[in-house]
């Protein structure tokens, strides 16, 4: 099987980044399409395209760092939540200030 066939098996979803992690990589589009399956294997195709984001996104636990957030069709997600064909996935990080 072909690496483009194994794609069409893969959901494609669109992922949404938040300014603040758009400035740590700037190349990186406000949204971008990307083939996976799972949260986890998402944060590999981004670090594949951005080398570094999953250091920035997940820990070594391996887990969603406490200071990120995403959202997959508006419930909180995990590194082993599956994405569904054609959503939308939002990164987004904490807010602080007073």
């Amino acid at each position: 099987m072909s690496e483009h066939q194994a794609l069409r098996n893969v959901p494609q979803v669109t992922v949404i980044l938040c300014d603040p992690l758009r400035r740590l990589f700037p190349d990186a589009p406000a949204r971008s399409l990307v083939n996976a399956a799972s949260v986890g294997h998402m944060l590999d195709e981004l670090d594949r395209r951005w080398p570094g984001m999953r250091d920035r996104l997940a820990d070594t636990s391996p887990a969603v760092r406490p200071h990120i957030s995403i959202f997959v069709d508006g419930v909180r997600a995990e590194l082993d939540t599956p994405l569904p064909d054609r959503t939308d996935v939002y990164v987004l990080t904490a807010m602080s200030g007073g």
